[in-house]
């Protein structure tokens, strides 16, 4: 059974950063491509980033690009999302996802 467990949202200031975790399980990790998407209340899902089997091929969404960084862990089968300078319009759950599946999300929050 594939299964994708987002876990590292919360609360946080503006300007403030978290890391995303997605640990992954009932598939061959190191082979597929990888991605986080976003949903904001009464948004649609939007991209946020992608990354490759390798990681070594990586593209975000303009708004976020120079402030996330996506990565993975083959060894742990773990996605990660770093998001720093964050702002209030990031406030969204977020998900992780491949072809086979999406996570169940994890929230965030940022807000004074």
């Amino acid at each position: 059974e594939v299964q994708l467990v987002e876990s590292g949202g919360g609360l946080v200031q503006p300007g403030g950063s978290l890391r995303l975790s997605c640990a992954a399980s009932g598939f061959t990790f190191s082979g597929y491509t990888m991605s986080w998407v976003r949903q904001s209340p009464g948004k649609g899902l939007e991209y946020v980033s992608i990354i490759n089997p390798g990681g070594n091929e990586i593209s975000y969404v303009d708004s976020v690009k120079g402030r996330f960084t996506i990565s993975r862990d083959n060894a742990k089968n773990t996605l990660y999302l770093q998001m720093n300078s964050l702002k209030p319009e990031d406030t969204a759950v977020y998900y992780c996802q491949n072809v086979l599946g999406r996570g169940q999300g994890t929230q965030v929050t940022v807000s004074s």
